[in-house]
């Protein structure tokens, strides 16, 4: 495992301290793609910024970890620049056509329902307050994803105190053999 080629990619309002995005790049050396603006994002942005950190290694070796609207972006900025990575992990995809999703996104509507073209998983909770199980499995499905549904660790952000979310980090491990 190169760490080098692995990226963390957050979703809305970033990552903090107590994010297992954190605790991973703190533990293992991951690289955060740092996005402009995580408060008021625009989808075009996010995705320029993916596609510039992906070219300028070896997208090949690359893996992108992404939480909650980063599941949305990945899912974008491989339809839009039809870059092949080695495989991603999508982690807790927030359904942003909800009328729970917060307000203050551009461009991240409709979801995007396009075949990635490199392997994934993508996990959802049971009781994720962004996202449906059925439309987990439909976003999942379309992905060409495997989904993996975990019990009550609803949105898996901060606020869930996964710590260094070891059950997370062995489907990672699985992703690494994709």
């Amino acid at each position: 495992m190169n760490p080098s080629h692995i990226f963390t990619v957050a979703g809305l309002y970033n990552s903090g301290p107590d994010h297992w995005q954190t605790y991973w790049e703190n533990e293992y050396g991951f690289q955060r793609i740092i996005q402009k603006d995580y408060d008021t994002p625009v989808c075009a942005d996010w995705i320029a910024t993916i596609d510039e950190m992906v070219m300028k290694g070896n997208p090949a070796t690359t893996i992108l970890i992404g939480h909650s609207l980063a599941c949305n972006t990945i899912v974008n900025w491989a339809h839009q620049y039809q870059r092949t990575i080695k495989a991603a992990l999508l982690v807790a995809p927030s359904d942003t056509e909800s009328a729970v999703y917060p307000s203050g996104t551009t461009g991240f509507i409709p979801m995007p329902l396009h075949k990635l073209p490199f392997p994934s998983i993508t996990i959802t909770s049971d009781d994720d307050k962004y996202v449906t199980i059925e439309r987990a499995k439909f976003f999942s499905k379309h992905w060409g994803s495997e989904l993996v549904i975990m019990q009550q660790l609803g949105h898996m952000g901060s606020a869930d105190k996964l710590a260094l979310w070891p059950e997370g980090f062995k489907i990672f491990e699985r992703v690494l053999t994709l």
